[in-house]
């Protein structure tokens, strides 16, 4: 225990909060929002890029944030090189082993740090270097930027993997029974846990012991939101034998608020204003969601049968031409339906690549909002009130829809996710969310989990006080 003089004087120096973002922008996006949060506090935050290769613009964006965040430092630790062993094409795999190959310099980059960091906060995909915080004796803890649900899974998954002797991919759609969620389908976990015996399956093995080496669990939701996932693992129901399970710290939602983002005078804010209030229906799919141009067409038929207004972010399909044979730079018009923008004015605005999400979800015109169930999606659905239409793609996400539909009872699903989604299901779904007294119902449910965030960020809320106990923590 430190003595009184040794206290005072860590009171009187400036504590550092290093943290460790995995190398995409989505993740770099987070960790200004936490470094943002943490340095409100008094904290100085250093944002430690690791798992750069010489192709990846993570340097040039880390620059931009720097430069618009000056109360942050970031640094950036050097190229690493790409591991050949791993296809390019298995994202989830290439970012473990990017950030698995900067330990070193990660290392180094520690050592020289003074004064010596209060804790080293690491994304999931940085994992690894756990051993690294333990070896230099520096508190480490994670921060999960997904649901507390997905956490009780991934510390539950290394018992999913002891009770069963084969891929989970050959149980077709047999259910799972985790503590403290609604059972889930084995197709709907994410494709690294599916096959037993691959790289991306052994790396989140070792990553739920990891965490369990870790000093916490900094999550990104509140526990009213999610009680019961959260009181599973706080019961150590979730973590196997023989592990300790860290505290969580749920201390979300970590999102910007609207003030703080900012107007950036979009199109589509002005073409919301002009919208009656809860009209629209916003369709947007993250960063890297991305349909074939025969799914796209589906989409614009159903949104037109529909009848409803909506605001849609189009991204063009993957790959080289579009399906039909127009090349890429052939306009949006090439790829939806022959006049379906005419037919559409003033009704719907299509948005390519782009839209500022945070503030379209808090503008009074929208009413519902298909999305791909990405948590910091999530997260900014319920903050605007906004009830949701799941169509999950990739990652956690199916995971997610299943925590949106049976615990949370905040969305409902649409059903062909899985091969194609039809024109007759996206209208069916779409009237129903903005006309029924289902969707009316479920609107009413997204209010007031809105209502519980508020109050859990507020001064005394849960969210808060996890945070000040948190900081008060890295202060002693």
């Amino acid at each position: 225990m430190a003595t009184p003089s040794e206290s005072q004087d860590k009171k009187a120096e400036k504590l550092v909060v290093i943290y460790v973002p995995a190398v995409t922008i989505s993740h770099l996006i987070s960790s200004v929002d936490l470094g943002e949060l943490l340095a409100a506090h008094s904290l100085e935050v250093s944002i430690v890029v690791c798992g750069r290769t010489d192709d990846t613009a993570a340097g040039s964006f880390a620059d931009g944030l720097a430069a618009a965040h000056p109360q942050l430092s970031f640094h950036l630790l050097p190229y690493v090189t790409r591991p050949r062993d791993v296809p390019a094409h298995d994202y989830v795999v290439q970012t473990f082993e990017l950030a698995r190959a900067s330990n070193s310099d990660l290392r180094e980059f520690l050592r020289a740090a003074s004064p010596s960091p209060a804790a080293l906060v690491l994304d999931f995909f940085c994992g690894s270097a756990v051993d690294v915080g333990a070896e230099l004796g520096i508190p480490s803890y994670f921060f999960f930027t997904s649901s507390i649900s997905g956490l009780a899974e991934l510390l539950y998954h290394p018992l999913i993997h002891e009770q069963t002797s084969i891929s989970l991919r050959h149980l077709g759609g047999e259910l799972l029974h985790v503590p403290g969620i609604a059972p889930i389908a084995v197709d709907d976990l994410p494709a690294a846990y599916q096959d037993r015996d691959s790289l991306g399956n052994r790396l989140f093995l070792a990553l739920s012991e990891q965490m369990c080496n870790s000093h916490g669990l900094v999550v990104n939701s509140f526990r009213s939101l999610e009680p019961r996932a959260t009181d599973a693992i706080v019961a150590g129901l979730c973590t196997p034998p023989g592990r300790r399970t860290p505290p969580p710290h749920c201390i979300g939602p970590v999102i910007k608020s609207l003030e703080e983002v900012g107007a950036n005078g979009h199109e589509c804010l002005a073409w919301l204003d002009a919208q009656p209030e809860a009209s629209v229906v916003f369709l947007c799919f993250g960063s890297m969601g991305r349909f074939s141009a025969e799914q796209t067409r589906h989409v614009a038929r159903g949104l037109e049968m529909s009848g409803q207004r909506f605001l849609w972010v189009v991204r063009r399909p993957p790959g080289g031409e579009e399906d039909d044979g127009q090349k890429p730079d052939a306009g949006l018009a090439a790829l939806l339906p022959e006049g379906f923008l005419a037919r559409t004015k003033g009704k719907g605005l299509v948005v390519e690549a782009w839209a500022p999400q945070r503030e379209v979800l808090a503008h009074g015109a929208v009413g519902g909002f298909v999305t791909h169930c990405g948590w910091n999606s999530v997260l900014e659905a319920i903050m605007g009130g906004v009830p949701m239409l799941a169509w999950p793609m990739y990652a956690e996400q199916r995971m997610n829809k299943v925590f949106l539909v049976e615990d949370l009872r905040l969305a409902v699903p649409l059903e062909g996710y899985k091969e194609i989604v039809k024109d007759e299901e996206v209208a069916a779904k779409v009237k129903w969310l903005m006309e029924s007294d289902g969707g009316r119902e479920l609107r009413e449910r997204t209010r007031a989990a809105m209502r519980e965030a508020k109050e859990a960020l507020s001064d005394g809320g849960e969210s808060s006080t996890a945070l000040l106990e948190l900081v008060r923590l890295w202060k002693m």
